[in-house]
């Protein structure tokens, strides 16, 4: 017998009780208008350098195959690019390996950050931890909603993946015939798409232009002195410089419309 407190229609659910669920699929319509291009601008970059990195692996005298097994199970650039230097220069494997681990130290703090946006599966964790960088973290974290941060890491995280990985392959086939990368100035892209993301939020917010200039000091006076990456690591430092002084966000010059009142 059909109860007479059944009903025909489920309840609604609102927005934000979707987005607790966190169940549905990623989509592009989730992101918000423009991010999708400088996602894309950053898949450009990554893969210009990803072609450099795998030319200058295979052109030390490294085998094809290690530049690749690296970027699928390491997937770190800076702690590739570093790992290969030593490579190249004679050091161990072991060195290479600490040196990874310290320059890839920085994203247990975004692990930490992310987790929520990642998904609750431990599958989705798992897979999700492998995809964390700096980018992918930029990308999450100048986002509102919880369903934008989520599809903001996984349509950057994904793109990222393949279009490394896929640079580097072809990096790595091209060998020495690129000879000098440096001549092409490979390495000036990425920091370059970086740099172009990250200055609106530094012409809107003073505790991020410290932040910024007291890093840049920091890295540039210890980049003589310490080995290629460190610097970048004592950069952070300059995050103290974000905790003097109120934070002072641009906000729009006021109009006067007519009919108001004070």
């Amino acid at each position: 017998m059909r109860s007479p407190h059944r009903t025909d229609q489920p309840p609604n659910r609102t927005e934000s009780d979707s987005e607790a669920v966190g169940t549905g699929l990623v989509r592009l319509s989730d992101l918000p208008p423009g991010v999708l291009r400088d996602i894309a601008l950053v898949w450009l970059a990554d893969a210009v350098v990803g072609v450099s990195f795998g030319a200058i692996a295979v052109g030390g005298g490294l085998p094809l195959w290690v530049p690749v097994l690296m970027s699928l199970l390491v997937y770190a650039g800076s702690a590739q690019f570093s790992a290969v230097g030593l490579l190249t220069a004679g050091g161990g494997p072991v060195a290479a390996a600490a040196t990874g681990l310290l320059l890839n130290s920085r994203t247990a703090a975004f692990s930490l950050a992310l987790a929520e946006d990642l998904g609750r599966s431990w599958a989705a964790r798992l897979i999700g931890a492998h995809l964390i960088t700096d980018e992918t973290a930029a990308f999450v974290l100048a986002q509102r909603g919880r369903r934008q941060r989520k599809a903001a890491f996984w349509i950057s995280g994904i793109g990222l993946f393949a279009a490394w990985n896929v640079s580097v392959l072809a990096g790595a086939l091209a060998g020495s015939a690129l000879g000098d990368t440096d001549r092409f100035g490979l390495d000036a892209a990425f920091p370059a798409v970086l740099l172009a993301l990250v200055l609106p939020a530094l012409r809107g917010d003073s505790a991020a232009r410290r932040a910024s200039a007291a890093g840049a000091v920091i890295a540039v006076a210890a980049a003589p002195l310490l080995p290629a990456g460190v610097p970048v690591l004592l950069a952070l430092l300059g995050l103290l410089a974000a905790r003097r002084g109120p934070r002072r966000p641009r906000t729009a010059t006021p109009t006067t419309t007519h009919g108001s009142t004070s």
